[in-house]
């Protein structure tokens, strides 16, 4: 027998929901992982190992915000779980980030002025899980995006939870402690035994970590944390910094996309060392600066 629960949530203004569904749209590791009809998302999440499914549209205003949710699963959910996937769902939208620091620093910048009129309103968009984003980047490390893709996606159909709701199956990425208990089924659906080595690495370390820690704790510290998981580098350690735990005063590492968009919008002679520059500008937004810049190149 299913069982559904309702909410709203309150996102810092300003705050635009197509915005976020646009960009959730066009962003290559979760293709075909959520359903977007009439400007509603629905996805799922795995919250004690348990299916979460999650409905979530807009009911307020560019100005004045607001997001109403419903909750689906097969069993009766505690308050605790309820609160659970409401803040799940409001960290993976970064609903409660406030923009108009960042915009009022954009102001200053006459090349970059015309992307806030633009994206007015995008709040970051993450992974759904900073463990589903390491396990991304380890994934996606030198293998093309689509086969990267389906290996995720073979991942989650074995090892995930599934919902279905109103004749659609909805299924998660597993939580940490879901791969540790499953080394040999995700041997063989990996099939790259060094990967298979780091999701481990990674599923080992996040089963024994505070998200909570991870999202509030000195991004230095949480950068050298992630540095400390075999596999995760750098680049990867940033990404999920930015894209798991909307760690925004740091810039993505070397990213080529975003040099192009830099080189799109302030010349075509930019450097990396000239984009880290003008991201000083922005300070503790310039991994904002980034994402913008990014989404519309």
């Amino acid at each position: 027998m299913p069982h559904t629960k309702i909410g709203t949530l309150q996102p810092q203004a300003p705050f635009d929901f197509a915005q976020s569904l646009a960009v959730l749209g066009m962003f290559p590791p979760m293709q075909g992982e959520q359903q977007i009809v009439e400007r509603t998302l629905t996805k799922a999440v795995s919250i004690q190992r348990r299916a979460v499914v999650f409905e979530t549209r807009s009911t307020g205003t560019k100005d004045t915000p607001e997001l109403s949710y419903t909750l689906h699963t097969t069993q009766s959910m505690s308050a605790e779980m309820v609160e659970t996937a409401a803040d799940r769902i409001a960290f993976f939208l970064s609903l409660y980030d406030d923009l108009r620091p960042f915009y009022a620093l954009a102001e200053q910048d006459a090349a970059f002025a015309p992307v806030i009129q633009q994206m007015y309103g995008l709040h970051q968009v993450k992974f759904l899980t900073p463990f589903e984003n390491a396990c991304w980047a380890i994934l996606s490390q030198r293998q093309p995006m689509q086969m990267s893709l389906k290996v995720k996606h073979r991942v989650s159909e074995a090892l995930g939870a599934a919902l279905e709701v109103e004749g659609k199956a909805y299924r998660t990425f597993p939580e940490p402690e879901m791969l540790l208990d499953a080394t040999d089924e995700l041997a063989e659906i990996v099939n790259n035994p060094r990967k298979v080595e780091y999701l481990l690495a990674a599923a080992r370390a996040f089963a024994g970590v505070d998200e909570q820690w991870l999202r509030s704790a000195p991004a230095d510290e949480v950068e050298a944390w992630l540095l400390n998981i075999k596999g995760i580098g750098e680049w990867s350690a940033r990404f999920v910094l930015i894209r798991g735990l909307g760690r925004m005063e740091r810039l993505p590492s070397g990213e080529k996309r975003l040099l192009d968009a830099a080189r799109d919008r302030y010349g075509h002679n930019m450097t990396n060392e000239q984009i880290a520059e003008i991201g000083m500008k922005y300070g503790d937004y310039q991994g904002y600066w980034a994402y913008y810049l990014r989404n519309t190149a």
